[in-house]
């Protein structure tokens, strides 16, 4: 949640509707109640919108009524298309608020594991190698916090589809990868996770574009795209049914669970 005084509508698209959310609202001297009437939302949505709030973002159908009734020209519409496509330098931080509340987690991963199934020793060796961070420990411990949703009482699914390649790229040296890929051993074991492997030998196939997360949600789904610097959310679009099928692709192409297990074991056999 971002307090009023916080937004900065230069850092994302969803501080910049917020922002002007609020300075059109007040212009017209409207109460939250009164905009929400305009947009047919509630008044507690136009406040959630108003602060950038975790999942809160205007729509197409509240944009479009809202610029109709101001006569701006498109101008909330014209945002918010943007804003669906746009990277968020603060992607990460709603992503870890979805993570810790889904139903269901889908992981496709092309050159490193994700972040949910890290050990401290491959964590630390990849925030410290970034060098972006100076509080490693700290950063090491809020990566090991989020594998609290893999054991609570009620965990959710999670489907993980991974490159061969992330069980060999060699982070932090031998005595790491091999407790690494250790527990991703142990990880298939687990009643809610699902692990497979697109082996090496299968060529091209649709995952080679790049990594993303899929969360189902009791409200809905959404898809997380990471990208150097920044990151971008997708909900409620056409876009976010063509990762669907991206995942149903790149599955397609993956071994099952057993033999997608013994290739991790294989693979810590080279680490030896």
């Amino acid at each position: 949640m971002a307090p009023l005084e916080s937004l900065n509508p230069d850092l994302s698209f969803k501080h910049w509707i917020a922002s002007d959310l609020r300075f059109f609202r007040e212009r017209e001297g409207l109460s939250l109640a009164q905009l929400g009437q305009i947009v047919k939302a509630s008044r507690h949505t136009v406040s959630n919108i108003e602060h950038a709030r975790d999942a809160w973002n205007m729509n197409e159908d509240q944009a479009e009524r809202l610029d109709r009734y101001l006569r701006l020209n498109g101008h909330f519409q014209r945002l918010v298309r943007y804003a669906r496509t746009a990277h968020d330098p603060d992607w990460f931080a709603e992503y870890t608020k979805h993570e810790a509340k889904a139903l269901e987690i889908r992981f496709y991963r092309l050159s490193l594991l994700p972040g949910l199934f890290q050990t401290p020793g491959y964590a630390r060796a990849l925030i410290s190698g970034a060098r972006f961070v100076q509080d490693i420990e700290a950063a090491v411990e809020d990566r090991m916090q989020r594998r609290e949703v893999l054991t609570r009482e009620d965990p959710p699914f999670v489907w993980v589809l991974l490159d061969e390649s992330v069980l060999y790229r060699p982070v932090g040296g031998p005595e790491v990868m091999r407790e690494q890929l250790a527990f991703l051993r142990d990880a298939t074991d687990m009643r809610s996770v699902t692990i497979q492997i697109t082996p090496q030998t299968t060529g091209y196939y649709m995952g080679l574009d790049g990594s993303f997360n899929s969360l189902t949600m009791e409200s809905g789904g959404l898809t997380f795209v990471e990208a150097p610097g920044g990151g971008r959310l997708i909900q409620g679009t056409a876009e976010l049914r063509e990762f669907g099928v991206r995942w149903a692709r790149i599955g397609a192409s993956a071994l099952p669970w057993d033999a997608s297990r013994a290739l991790i074991l294989r693979a810590m056999e080279r680490f030896e």
